[in-house]
Order: structure tokens, then sequence, then C-alpha cells
């Protein structure tokens, strides 16, 4: 709890037995949060095993893998349920450090910002880390298109490390974005679009053997998904075309009850 707000911190969760426990910990040390949901979408390792032996963790789990955007979709319903005001979003996977969680809730808190990141590019960090250089000059490129087309000077866009207000998760059409890797996008032009306010804080990033990053095929189609939004999101300021995922009346979150299997209920006796 901060100033009377309800801090939740959630962790889409894909194959991260090995890091978990470390996030979790570090996380756990920030003694605002209320609570940490995460969500397995469907991992091929322990990760729901280890996420149920983690005292103050709710566990839920997507039977078959749906996609990271569907499973950030599953982590904000969630979070809403549980009566969240913030909401921190963090992989599981220790890439980014969780001791800034303090520090981004309280942005939002304090009505700085409606929404925080947690940067790579400010600074050096991001090839001090280990970022591989392919990764940080398309980083760098794709953020410079999105800036000139969304006229905004952000640093980055392709963060996993990221604080809301509630009623940023409430307001904006969700369910009407991608459930693939280029929902980051696209969620962040929906704020863009309705104009809610957004900050960045520098932070300091590990790159390793079980830190999560997708195939090289699979970083091109997100990168022309990146363009896609940036092309969407101009027709429709221009008026030539309208995109649901801009729309106010677009689909918002629904309830999550029937969507993820949630930890089985203790057994009597």
């Amino acid at each position: 709890m901060y100033q009377n707000r309800k801090v939740i911190v959630v962790m889409p969760a894909y194959n991260a037995a090995k890091t978990l426990r470390q996030t979790y910990e570090e996380v756990r040390a920030q003694k605002l949060v209320d609570l940490i949901i995460l969500v397995d979408d469907g991992s091929r390792d322990e990760t729901a095993a280890v996420a149920r032996t983690l005292e103050g963790m709710q566990v839920h789990v997507h039977e078959a893998n749906k996609g990271y955007g569907a499973n950030q979709k599953t982590c904000y319903r969630l979070a809403l349920e549980a009566g969240a005001d913030i909401v921190v979003m963090i992989h599981p996977d220790y890439q980014y450090t969780p001791a800034l969680v303090t520090a981004m809730a309280s942005m939002v808190a304090k009505g700085i910002y409606d929404t925080v990141l947690g940067s790579r590019m400010l600074g050096t960090s991001a090839l001090k880390g280990g970022m591989p250089r392919y990764k940080y000059v398309a980083n760098r490129v794709l953020t410079l298109i999105e800036n000139v087309t969304l006229q905004r000077k952000l640093s980055e866009y392709h963060t996993g490390y990221r604080a809301f207000s509630s009623e940023v998760l409430e307001s904006l059409p969700l369910e009407e974005n991608s459930n693939d890797f280029v929902f980051d996008n696209e969620m962040l032009a929906q704020i863009i679009a309705f104009g809610f306010k957004i900050g960045e804080v520098s932070c300091p990033t590990r790159y390793f053997g079980e830190a999560s990053s997708i195939s090289f095929p699979r970083a091109v189609r997100y990168g022309l998904g990146v363009l896609g939004v940036c092309v969407k999101y101009r027709l429709h300021r221009w008026g030539l075309r309208r995109f649901a995922i801009f729309e106010p009346g677009g689909r918002r979150l629904s309830r999550v009850s029937t969507l993820v299997a949630r930890d089985p209920p203790a057994e009597d006796g």
C-alpha cells in the first residue's frame, strides 16, 4: 500500500522457473507491494510449481500458450479484480531490477504520470548489461520512428517493465489488442491516443542465458508489427480510417474467471 493506494505487481511468465524466485524475493523487498500475481502462459518447465511455493504469490495458469499479449491481458484483469489502484508489470526472468518498483509505483500514486516505463535506453545500461548490438540498434531505429509518428520523445517503447494507474487499465480497449508481442506497442499507442501521461526512469538491465528473448524471425515480425501500429495510429488520427484499438467504445478487459485455471482448492483433512 502506498498513500492508501493498493499496489499489485504482475508477472507474465513463460519458462521462468530458474529466475522466478530471485525476482520474487526482490519484489517482496519493496514494502509497498500488497500482492504479486503470476500468470504462467503454458510453460514447459516448473514455473507454476515454483510459483506455488512462494508465499503471498497468487498463481494462475493458461493451460496452453496463448501469447505474451494474452498473458498481459489476464494479468491486468486479475489485478483489477483484486482491487489494484496501481499495477506494476515486471518480467520474472530477472532481466529488469525489481528495485525500481517503489519509484515507479510512487510516481503513479502521486499523479505525476499515469504510466511509468523502466527504460533500458536512458544512459548506457543496455549495452553494458549485455544487450546484443543488433537489438540495441533495432530498438533505437524503431523508437525513432515511433517518436516521429506518435509525436513523443520517449527513449524506448519496447521495455517489459511498466507501471500503470488502474484508470489506464480500465479505460483502454485492451481486448482489441494483439495476443502477441506487439501488444506492448499497441498499448503505448493507446495510452498516447487517450491522452494519458507517460514518464520514464532509467533501468539497469541484464542479459544472460535464462533471460527471455525472442528468436530473430519473431523479432522481425515484431518490428513489422510495430510499424503497422504506427501506420494505424496516423491513419486514425488523420481520420482516414478508424481502428478499434483507438476507439473509446472498443472492447475493454472482461472478467478472467473463465479464461484461466486457478490454483485448485486445498483438500480437506
